[in-house]
């Protein structure tokens, strides 16, 4: 690969715990990416266009407030809309098991529990990226 995979990391909606989606960033910086934190209170337009904007070969999605089965379809249409077919989106947070079944089964990457080790996290998404994106 001729330079590092881009991650954004972001936090939609109204969830205002972002120290997991920070700790999250940091691992995966040190793993040697380059990553995006949008912040907090970002719509899933604002993290999509934020995406395109960067060239960003992953989307993380950091979320706890239930809101999963909303967020995670809004952005992957919008991710369709503008062809991001080459983008994985992926994340993690509370999310019960059925719904990451029923997400992935949507489109979604892999989804990851607290407490998942960041290095199987930087791991996917790198494996992902070398197999799905063309730079």
């Amino acid at each position: 690969m001729k330079r590092p995979v881009r991650v954004l990391v972001a936090k939609v909606g109204l969830d205002g715990h972002d120290r997991g989606a920070k700790v999250i960033a940091t691992a995966l910086r040190d793993a040697g990416m380059e990553v995006i934190y949008t912040g907090l209170r970002q719509t899933p337009e604002m993290v999509v266009n934020a995406a395109l904007q960067e060239d960003a070969d992953a989307i993380g999605i950091s979320i706890l407030s239930g809101a999963h089965n909303t967020v995670f379809p809004k952005v992957l249409q919008l991710m369709k809309e503008k062809q991001m077919n080459d983008v994985l989106l992926t994340g993690g947070g509370i999310i019960p098991d059925d719904d990451m079944k029923k997400l992935n089964e949507m489109g979604v990457g892999k989804l990851f529990a607290p407490g998942t080790p960041t290095a199987e996290i930087a791991a996917y998404i790198s494996n992902w990226v070398k197999e799905n994106r063309n730079f």
